[in-house]
């Protein structure tokens, strides 16, 4: 807050009537600050947000660009920064109040954010207030030499969630073939072992005698996901013709995602009498063939 010119402009200001919730000081005899040659006052330590502050006041400005002699500045300060990490970093919204003694109300600096760390551990306003208003017993900030000063401190908490989008430009997408053996002895579903592509681990799921709507008619297949990071993926999966080069392709770009849905893929792949019918050539010597092709394209964590 800067107030630099007539008085009356202080009155128009919005205040509040509810005290400061963390520190108030009260300051007899003002005008002494200056003539004992204070040049800051700095007031005793108060708690919140689970640390410890105080207010320094510069009866004088705090010539941080020497032109601020006829303001009184107002910082908080961290007290007792020595039992913080040295790495510590600290978010607050502060505010800075000043008592009008003649309306019973509180006029309030802008509440601004900012982060205090071991090479700065210090904020305020250079001109909270010019000394023409603050001197003058009329607007009711200084009565009988006495005035009154306050804050509030809210502690940002670091709770945000983060996430990293990484992108990546693929050109030759990862191939990988499976050969599922004694395929009409399966029972339930068939995983593959785990493989990797584009820097993630994957598995195939097949369920030859379907899954969920589709069992008892189709062939199942999925392609999982195991890690728990987000992963966006063009793939492709491919029952192999043993005998001929009609190969059965499917492929989806999907986002696999470990929360919620790690697992995309086909309920109603192939039928079981399609891929059973030996002149078909999808099983050959009780064999199955699966080529799947991933394109890894963007990761989320």
């Amino acid at each position: 807050m800067s107030v630099t010119s007539a008085a009356d402009e202080v009155t128009t200001m919005e205040t509040r009537e509810a005290s400061p919730s963390h520190f108030l000081i009260k300051i007899e005899s003002f005008s002494l600050l200056e003539k004992c040659g204070i040049e800051k006052y700095e007031t005793k330590v108060f708690a919140a947000g689970e640390y410890k502050w105080r207010l320094i006041i510069y009866p004088d400005g705090d010539n941080t660009f020497g032109k601020d002699r006829d303001y009184v500045s107002v910082h908080l300060a961290m007290a007792d920064t020595s039992s913080l990490p040295a790495n510590f970093e600290v978010n607050v919204v502060f505010t800075i109040f000043l008592f009008n003694q003649i309306s019973d109300n509180y006029l309030p600096s802008l509440g601004i954010t900012r982060r205090f760390h071991a090479m700065k551990s210090e904020w305020g306003f250079s001109k909270f207030i010019s000394k023409e208003i603050l001197l003058d017993p009329s607007n009711g900030y200084l009565v009988d030499d006495k005035c009154v000063f306050g804050a509030e401190v809210f502690v940002i908490k670091r709770e945000a969630v983060t996430e990293t989008l990484h992108l990546k430009n693929v050109d030759i997408p990862y191939k990988h073939d499976f050969k599922i053996s004694n395929f009409s002895k399966l029972l339930g579903v068939w995983e593959s072992e785990k493989f990797s592509a584009g820097d993630q681990e994957w598995k195939i799921i097949l369920y030859p005698k379907g899954n969920g709507k589709a069992t008892g008619r189709y062939v199942s297949i999925f392609l999982h996901c195991v890690e728990s990071k987000s992963v966006k993926a063009c793939h492709t999966i491919c029952i192999k013709n043993q005998i001929s080069d009609e190969n059965l392709k499917k492929n989806g770009t999907q986002w696999f995602s470990g929360s919620t849905s790690s697992s995309w893929g086909w309920l109603s792949f192939i039928e079981i009498a399609t891929i059973n019918d030996p002149k078909n050539g999808f099983i050959v010597d009780d064999s199955c063939l699966l080529d799947v092709e991933i394109s890894v394209l963007a990761i989320s964590y």
